[in-house]
């Protein structure tokens, strides 16, 4: 055996013994439950004897990267499952145990990496939710526990054609994933390209919220989990619709069609959706963009740009600029409201994102 697989071994098993198991919950009126969802949707919205959250209102709260909280007619969910701390724990004040306690009843995985489901086969295990992603993500989530008792719905697997359509309901939800693809680096478009972007990295959060050991061995163990296909997904009620997405790949190159599979959704009135990506390096933030223009939402909400990778991310601020400009290429009678999102200030702040039904 090799030294790199000695070390690999080492943090491996490390991982599992620093992840440990999370404590279930006891869901609607358990103690714990009604705390997490109060602290994460707010007092106005969750009962204080039940925990119910109210069917009249919408409420996403961000943990970082691309995870929420999300109440949506009275049901919760979670999109991606992971809580930054790799190189900054802390820096998102919560746990992959507070997620849990919220009981939610569903998980939707974006895509595989680490930075997106390094945390959903604990929470799966310790709530009961029913993880949704492709074939490839519920393997791998499974992988994560000794013993997975939690349900795993296959939205297609790592070989579907983006473009793909999947509908189906969770509760009172109408649900649509549709494959799409992963950032990525392409040539410059030329002409009328979008400049390039790379943030200077930020490390005072580096300095203010070091590393600790459980931290890096609870994600040293996931920094190898795979992709498995990229899905983004749009939830739909009477009277409203979210559309999410974990990243924002070079359509434009790679699968043109998806586009058109974006623009037959049902219309959108907020979209939440990663603009950082590789891709920034070469064609800036143009990706986002095309998402943009093609799905049309009401209200745009940037998300993947927190410091939560200090040497490499930078503060979700130094978007503002690119992105109002980027923006401004928008057809003025399709450019949506943009309501940016700040670290650290707006993590697990409901009133940034609570909308009626």
């Amino acid at each position: 055996m090799g030294w790199r697989n000695r070390i690999g071994g080492v943090i491996e098993a490390g991982g599992v013994l620093a992840a440990g198991r999370l404590a279930g919950s006891g869901g609607q009126g358990d103690a714990r439950t009604v705390a997490a969802r109060t602290r994460f949707f707010g007092a106005d919205v969750v009962d204080p004897d039940t925990g119910a959250v109210r069917a009249d209102r919408v409420v996403l709260s961000w943990v970082g990267c691309t995870t929420y909280a999300f109440a949506l007619a009275g049901s919760v969910f979670l999109l991606d499952a992971w809580v930054p701390r790799l190189t900054s724990t802390g820096y998102v004040p919560a746990t992959a145990q507070d997620l849990a306690d919220l009981a939610p009843a569903a998980i939707f995985i974006g895509h595989g990496h680490f930075d997106h489901a390094g945390d959903a086969g604990r929470i799966a295990q310790a709530c009961g939710a029913v993880v949704y992603g492709t074939a490839e993500h519920g393997a791998n989530i499974r992988a994560q526990v000794a013993d997975p008792t939690f349900e795993t719905v296959a939205l297609g697997d790592a070989s579907s054609r983006p473009g793909q359509r999947h509908d189906f309901t969770v509760g009172p939800v109408e649900v649509t994933a549709v494959r799409h693809v992963h950032s990525a680096p392409t040539a410059p478009e030329r002409p009328g390209g979008s400049a390039p972007f790379f943030p200077r990295p930020e490390l005072h959060t580096l300095v203010r919220h070091p590393p600790t050991l459980a931290g890096v061995l609870q994600s040293a163990p996931r920094l190898k989990d795979p992709e498995g296909g990229s899905l983004l997904y749009q939830f739909r009620v009477p009277g409203f619709s979210l559309l999410w997405h974990d990243s924002s790949g070079p359509l434009t190159e790679r699968a043109p069609q998806v586009f058109d599979v974006f623009a037959e959704l049902p219309s959108t009135n907020v979209q939440i959706g990663a603009v950082q990506g590789f891709n920034q390096i070469v064609n800036g933030l143009r990706d986002p963009r095309r998402y943009i223009e093609a799905i049309r939402p009401e209200l745009f909400v940037p998300s993947h740009h927190d410091n939560w990778l200090p040497g490499l991310t930078a503060s979700a601020a130094t978007y503002d600029a690119p992105l109002r400009g980027e923006l401004a290429r928008v057809a003025a009678d399709r450019r949506p409201q943009l309501r940016p999102m700040h670290d650290p200030f707006d993590y697990l702040s409901p009133h940034r994102l609570t909308f009626p039904l």
